[in-house]
């Protein structure tokens, strides 16, 4: 009598295997579908948790790259790159980055944020093409997301940037990826297996997300994006970000409304120059200047005109 083999190769990592759980899945009525497929979700952020030690480490690594004026450059295929994409866009109107300063590439390029480009994750050599055509340099920090660990496209880029000198750092959602062997810092998040047998984009899309969030946040806290809890570079480039600026300017300040809004039109509409403005009691041309003398950071510039006031 022949025994099953054990699964090999792709059909091994926990993201490809049948999860027990949902074996039912197709004939469960939507509601116990819904609070079974919430219940495995819910296990995401313990399975993150597991992976701070590493997320840590890739922090001071990208705040490193920006200290030196390099970039952070998301990489990936698929569900992957498109989440690397969609953190990458968000930092300009929430940190006032140029958008230069965070790039999100996608194997097969733009048109593959919007429908899939079949092939296109397993050319390695392609990652170095798209990599070398943003001009890499030995100053950026390349994060390659790849939720098995092993996509071609995800190893060359993270080949190519230490050949370059870059930092390398590979996010994967199964243990002893492939991807970690070629990283300066390995963040493996083990989600298991997904509701849907092999559907990446449910489990391991949330954990790649979540990471990616921690990513840029704490590297803009550290970056001086960040007063308090209170996004102070924030670029007011529409209604809803323009009435945030305010609200931030007067939870910063203690003003009502209407004179934070004043504020902030007298300071071009930059929270943080706003805030230094009224807590430093200087005017805006002033509050750029001790601004850039602490290297954007808000709290310095306060604390030193508070111990001269005294």
């Amino acid at each position: 009598m022949s025994r099953a083999q054990p699964p090999h190769g792709i059909a091994a990592l926990t993201t490809e295997l049948a999860n027990p759980r949902t074996a039912d899945l197709d004939s469960m009525p939507i509601d116990e579908l819904l609070r079974t497929m919430n219940a495995e979700d819910a296990g995401v952020a313990s399975a993150v948790a597991q992976a701070i030690p590493a997320i840590t480490r890739a922090v001071e690594r990208i705040v490193d790259a920006r200290r030196r004026g390099g970039r952070l450059i998301y990489i990936g295929a698929g569900t992957s790159g498109r989440l690397g994409l969609l953190d990458a866009v968000e930092c300009p109107p929430t940190f006032g980055t140029d958008p230069a300063e965070v790039l999100g590439l996608i194997a097969g390029g733009a048109d593959a944020f919007t429908r899939a480009i079949e092939g296109a994750e397993d050319d390695p050599d392609r990652a170095e093409q798209d990599l070398a055509a943003v001009h890499l340099t030995a100053a950026d920090a390349v994060v390659a997301l790849a939720a098995s660990g092993r996509t071609p496209y995800a190893i060359g880029a993270l080949r190519y940037a230490r050949t370059i000198g870059a930092t390398a750092i590979a996010i994967s959602c199964n243990r002893n990826a492939e991807t970690s062997a070629h990283a300066d810092v390995a963040i493996e998040i083990e989600t298991g297996p997904e509701i849907l047998t092999g559907s990446t984009r449910l489990k391991a899309g949330t954990a790649q997300k979540m990471v990616c969030n921690m990513l840029t946040t704490a590297t803009m806290v550290r970056s001086g994006k960040v007063y308090g809890n209170l996004m102070v570079d924030l670029n007011p480039t529409n209604a809803k970000l323009t009435d945030r600026a305010r609200r931030i300017v007067a939870a910063a300040t203690d003003l009502d409304l209407p004179t934070a809004a004043t504020l902030l039109a007298a300071a071009d509409n930059h929270p943080k120059i706003a805030i230094v403005m009224h807590l430093a009691g200087v005017d805006a041309p002033t509050a750029r200047t001790l601004l850039a003398q602490s290297h954007g950071f808000v709290r310095p510039v306060i604390d030193a005109s508070t111990t001269l006031e005294q």
